[in-house]
């Protein structure tokens, strides 16, 4: 910072790190506005500009996949194996078995609640009729999560020996949980071929680093006294390991297994894309394809219940030592073989005891009655936020604003008016002692008027780094640009500027709603009861599931899309703002009250402020699940790179789905560490 910046004026704002980025920001934009109509690079990167950055990796990768098929493919082989005797097992033990060891196992590790919910969520799979599919989806996470479990954990173990690749190893694990799923995908294919065993394998992939990280954490969250103990009893480096290092980590390394379990389950529905067999994943893509949305939803309902059991089982797995009455346990095993035994010549099959086709039928016509009742107000509201909050982010109010959606035409006097006001709030805020915030708000104005997607790349760039600068110093701001060059130079400039303005609108949303309802909670607990059981649900609830209510009302296209996203990236910050007001220190509100303060103004200047890192940490999650969610939504009409990953998987071009991954994943990684910057600057600036 310059002598000048620091010398202050009497009656002018301090011209801080934050207002020098924002001001450099604003006049690289007015010069991009400006000098536009001469030098129409500024806009819109030329594509004599674009290096074939996506057919080079196209041809490394496919060289590479070439080297290592054969291996790959035997591998692909054996791994036949293990699921045909999985599948084989769990289809040809009778159901009655199945649901009475699950019974016994839920009551040993929970009790009643635990066994009550498990005999009620298998009986549900059972009546869907939808057993068997469930049997070869419980296959395909009963292989692939062992499998996770040991590349995961070696991972974790290799990296706390090992210091120096601890790095190395984080890094690949950030690439690993950015990178979408769908990009995996592609090179999996060519690699092992179209199959379930595909599938197993994506779903191991993806469960993979959750364990791997919680090892890591666990072990290094080892007391020192355990450890020199360890040494002092004279064991070797792998007796101190696995005696008494990896048991004094068991409860995170469990929390790792619960995380395990919930990724594969996850991803079996996407696996279905190019491994389908006859499991619920693929039940639920068939029905959607063919919009039989009660089928659809009865399928995903199969998929919401396996998770939920799973969820809960695993996660006081994790959690509780406490164990319940082993006699108990014997006795629901010996009631479910008599059960068996003695009704075996009349026990119906699985396939026929489906008492809810039924129901799946009730919900197509209730649906088809409840859209033509209110197709009028359902239409009004896609539209009205399509035309009036979405397209104008996107491409901005001067082509947004037409007659047959606003009623008028857009004119460059109304851009004027735009830039005026926004430069009037500006100003304002600037002479009240908020010069940052007012540069910002000027900022925010052109961007509207202007659109996401027609904005500058050296305007992105600019601000992109100025972000970073703020957040972490000189270093994050070169490695902001850095990654950004890299998607402007393969060509994915404008598919990135898409998914981010999708991205960006749902995070919006999800921040103001899910904020609301975290301070909501906060305060109110009756409020807490209610919205904890549903964030609960909603966060067991795999991706593909939230497509299908959305699809129901609203049919394909981007709102659709951009309400899924949103009910999936929404939990977290509902979590986190509530987490954060409620672990307000007792002494901080203890003065506050003393000193007079009422209510609100606790909540505004003592409660938000100390819990801004938390919010923002929260924010950091809604982003990652949006991105992660966006790729997902695809598949009922999103643009950008999501598609491109989608498009990419259906022509079996690795170079772009890789390209794409790479570049949605470069997105995530870098709001990532931007808010990651902001939440540690907060943390230092209350003392934490």
């Amino acid at each position: 910072m310059s002598v000048a910046a620091d010398v202050a004026v009497p009656g002018a704002p301090r011209l801080t790190v934050g207002a020098q980025a924002a001001l450099i920001t604003a006049l690289v934009g007015a010069l991009c506005l400006a000098l536009e109509p001469m030098a129409p690079w500024l806009g819109a990167w030329p594509k004599t500009w674009v290096l074939p950055m996506t057919d080079w990796v196209g041809t490394g990768v496919s060289w590479l996949l070439d080297w290592i098929k054969p291996v790959a493919r035997l591998f692909s082989d054996i791994m036949v194996y293990p699921m045909g005797w999985a599948n084989t097992v769990l289809n040809a033990t009778p159901w009655p078995m199945v649901i009475g060891l699950v019974t016994a196992l839920g009551w040993y590790l929970g009790g009643l609640s635990m066994a009550a919910l498990a005999f009620v969520g298998l009986g549900l799979v059972l009546a869907s009729g939808y057993w068997h599919e469930g049997m070869n989806t419980l296959a395909l996470v009963a292989v692939s999560v062992p499998l996770a479990l040991v590349v995961g954990g070696g991972i974790g173990i290799l990296a706390n020996e090992v210091p120096r690749l601890k790095g190395a190893v984080q890094a690949v694990l950030d690439v690993m949980q950015t990178v979408p799923t769908f990009a995996y995908l592609t090179p999996l294919l060519l690699l092992f071929g179209f199959g379930p065993v595909v599938g197993l394998i994506a779903s191991a992939i993806y469960a993979a680093p959750p364990m791997a990280r919680n090892v890591m954490l666990g072990l290094e969250r080892v007391e020192a006294e355990i450890k020199e103990a360890a040494i002092m009893s004279g064991g070797t480096r792998f007796q101190q390991l696995f005696q008494v290092e990896i048991p004094s980590a068991s409860k995170q390394i469990m929390v790792g297994f619960n995380q395990c379990l919930m990724a594969a389950l996850s991803m079996v529905i996407i696996a279905a894309v190019i491994g389908g067999f006859n499991d619920i994943g693929w039940e639920v893509l068939l029905t959607m394809r063919k919009a039989q949305f009660g089928p659809s939803l009865l399928a995903g309902m199969v998929i919401v219940i396996f998770a939920v059991v799973i969820d809960r089982m695993s996660a006081v797995l994790a959690t509780e030592r406490k164990r319940y009455d082993l006699r108990v346990v014997w006795a629901v095993l010996a009631f479910a073989v008599a059960f068996t035994v003695l009704f075996w010549s009349s026990l119906p099959g699985a396939s026929e005891v489906a008492m809810l086709d039924g129901v799946a039928e009730s919900v197509d016509r209730g649906l088809t009655r409840f859209t033509q009742t209110n197709g009028v107000a359902l239409e009004a509201l896609k539209n009205n936020t399509l035309y009036y909050v979405l397209l104008p982010l996107r491409i901005g109010l001067d082509q947004a604003v037409l007659p047959f959606t606003w009623g008028f035409m857009w004119t460059p006097a109304m851009s004027a008016w735009v830039f005026g006001l926004g430069a009037g709030l500006g100003l304002l805020l600037a002479w009240r002692g908020n010069l940052t915030g007012g540069i910002v708000t000027m900022i925010l104005f052109g961007m509207i008027e202007t659109g996401v997607t027609n904005l500058p790349w050296p305007f992105v760039l600019t601000g992109a780094a100025a972000l970073g600068y703020v957040a972490g110093g000189r270093r994050l701001a070169i490695l902001v640009v850095v990654l950004l060059g890299t998607i402007l130079l393969s060509g994915l400039w404008d598919r990135a500027l898409l998914s981010l303005y999708l991205c960006g609108a749902s995070v919006f949303a999800c921040a103001v709603v899910g904020g609301a309802i975290g301070v909501a909670s906060a305060i109110w607990t009756p409020v807490w009861r209610v919205v904890r059981p549903i964030c609960d649900m909603l966060q067991t609830i795999p991706l593909f599931v939230f497509l299908i209510p959305v699809l129901m009302l609203f049919q394909i296209g981007e709102f659709s899309a951009f309400l899924a996203i949103c009910a999936y990236a929404v939990v977290p910050m509902i979590r986190y703002t509530r987490h954060g007001l409620v672990d307000t220190p007792e002494e901080m509100m203890e003065a506050a009250i003393s000193s007079g303060a009422t209510d609100w103004q606790i909540l505004r200047d003592v409660r938000a402020p100390y819990a801004a890192p938390t919010i923002l940490l929260g924010l950091n999650q809604t982003i990652l699940y949006a991105f992660s969610m966006l790729v997902i939504a695809a598949l009922i009409g999103t643009t950008g790179l999501g598609q491109s990953i989608y498009l990419a998987l259906g022509q079996a071009d690795v170079g772009l789905g890789i390209s794409a991954g790479a570049a949605m994943a470069i997105l995530a990684l870098i709001a990532d560490r931007l808010v990651q910057g902001f939440a540690e600057e907060r943390r230092k600036a209350l003392g934490l």
